[in-house]
């Protein structure tokens, strides 16, 4: 029998608290696009793409017309670039970038990451290219997205790509000044990063993963913080994880619907649902605004950590008994420019750059889509990122950085980005110098606990 409070309580989750699949991610390997001619590969990798991806955009679009539930973007994640450009006489991973992003463009979806290299314990040759490649290709892409993995719980933290990549996000910025350093935007590095992640900037399609498959993005955070509001005020701790648990579970169950009714559409396997609760800079659909319904007065305050743990461990335990295939990064996600409540807190003093570092290590991500001045040393943002590194390899866990020295912009001027990107304050980054540390270069060995074979 039809469950008539189930139907309404769906359609509220919908309408009036911005429940939506955040993303369907198609993954395509390109491992066999690899040629010593660029102009092949970049053949091989339009035809591929466009092969796969063609329908993608018109049968999710037709789906979300079918359920009434909202599918917020069509992604694609293919093969770490630096591997599929490697084999060629003359690389040049600049066209390959714009391959990617015409592909993209072609067959409709919103970005495409995998411009991607894994450099935890070293560089090849095509890494260290696409490296030195990625300012330039994002300068001149529009939906190119890139990722670097420099760092593992089992390999240590590759101190030289630390400071290559603290380079390669400043010289990012600098070549999209016009638009408030876009291009780091676009930009994440990483420590133990998600082969099957169908988030952005930080999708790929890992070495182990099948030709092709659809992985989904579920979110709701305005879901969760209209259920915690709806309970009693003196409801207690342990009442509120299990309300978060049953909203991820529906959460999740909506995800894994979609997902499997695409893939089947498609032809392809359905990967993972990603059941992480991703914000948007939309009134009502806040992480922050979690917080503030479970007590805190804003987030920043004491117990926010606390809170986000909460948060994050409780989502888990209930999307994960809604599917057999949870992968990515699930948890909760705290991007500053992208969340309304975030971007308050910043903007008005309240969520400091070392409270955000302290979130990180019980997050689903990291330091993420936050404004420093566009003087911040290289030396600086590469301690930034080693520090964020330390704690995901140190707690067996993925964290990330994606930061924005905007050029010509300090502490208290704002950047706009607009859509999902949102706007952020410039936020203050501590003056003490990092340079000496970060220079010495080498790897820092991993933790003693990685050695559990």
């Amino acid at each position: 029998m039809i469950n008539k409070n189930l139907i309404l309580e769906t359609i509220n989750m919908i309408k009036l608290h911005n429940l939506d699949i955040r993303t369907v991610t198609l993954a395509i390997s390109l491992r066999d696009c690899a040629a010593e001619d660029i102009d092949v590969v970049c053949d091989k990798i339009y035809n591929k793409i466009t092969k796969y991806a063609k329908n993608l955009v018109e049968y999710a679009d037709d789906l979300e017309n079918d359920y009434s539930i909202p599918i917020i973007n069509k992604r694609i994640a293919v093969t770490p670039v630096s591997i599929v450009g490697e084999a060629c006489k003359k690389p040049d991973y600049v066209k390959i970038a714009k391959t990617l992003d015409k592909a993209a463009k072609d067959v409709g979806v919103n970005f495409v990451g995998g411009f991607s290299a894994l450099v935890e314990k070293g560089f090849t040759k095509g890494d260290k290219l696409l490296m030195d490649a990625i300012p330039q290709a994002l300068a001149e892409t529009e939906r190119l997205c890139s990722s670097i993995n420099l760092a593992s719980s089992k390999a240590g933290i590759n101190m030289d790509a630390v400071l290559k990549m603290a380079e390669t996000v400043k010289k990012a910025a600098e070549l999209t000044k016009d638009r408030d350093g876009i291009g780091a935007a676009k930009l994440v590095c990483f420590c133990n990063s998600a082969s099957d992640n169908p988030f952005m900037a930080g999708a790929y399609c890992g070495y182990g993963e099948p030709e092709c498959a659809l992985n989904v993005g579920v979110s709701g955070p305005g879901v969760v913080r209209a259920a915690i509001e709806s309970m009693p005020e003196n409801s207690d701790m342990s009442e509120l994880a299990n309300k978060i648990k049953q909203i991820a579970y529906k959460i999740t169950s909506t995800g894994e619907l979609i997902g499997r009714k695409l893939a089947e559409r498609l032809e392809v396997p359905f990967g993972v649902i990603d059941l992480s609760l991703a914000p948007t800079p939309a009134e009502g659909d806040s992480v922050a605004g979690i917080f503030q319904a479970m007590g805190l007065e804003h987030a920043g305050a004491h117990g926010t950590t606390a809170a986000l743990a909460m948060l994050n461990d409780a989502v888990k335990k209930g999307g994960i008994m809604a599917s057999s295939h949870v992968g990515g990064l699930s948890g909760a996600f705290i991007p500053v420019s992208e969340d309304a409540g975030m971007i308050e807190a910043a903007s008005k003093g309240y969520l400091t750059f070392d409270k955000l570092e302290a979130m990180t290590s019980v997050c689903s991500v990291g330091l993420d889509m936050i404004a420093i001045p566009g003087d911040t040393p290289v030396s600086t943002i590469a301690g930034i990122i080693a520090d964020e590194m330390a704690i995901g390899m140190i707690n067996k866990k993925t964290t990330a950085v994606r930061i924005i020295p905007v050029v010509g912009k300090g502490v208290g001027d704002k950047v706009v980005y607009g859509g999902l990107l949102g706007e952020a304050p410039v936020m203050p980054v501590n003056k003490l110098s990092s340079e000496k540390f970060v220079c010495r270069g080498g790897r820092i060995p991993a933790p003693i606990h990685s050695l559990n074979n």
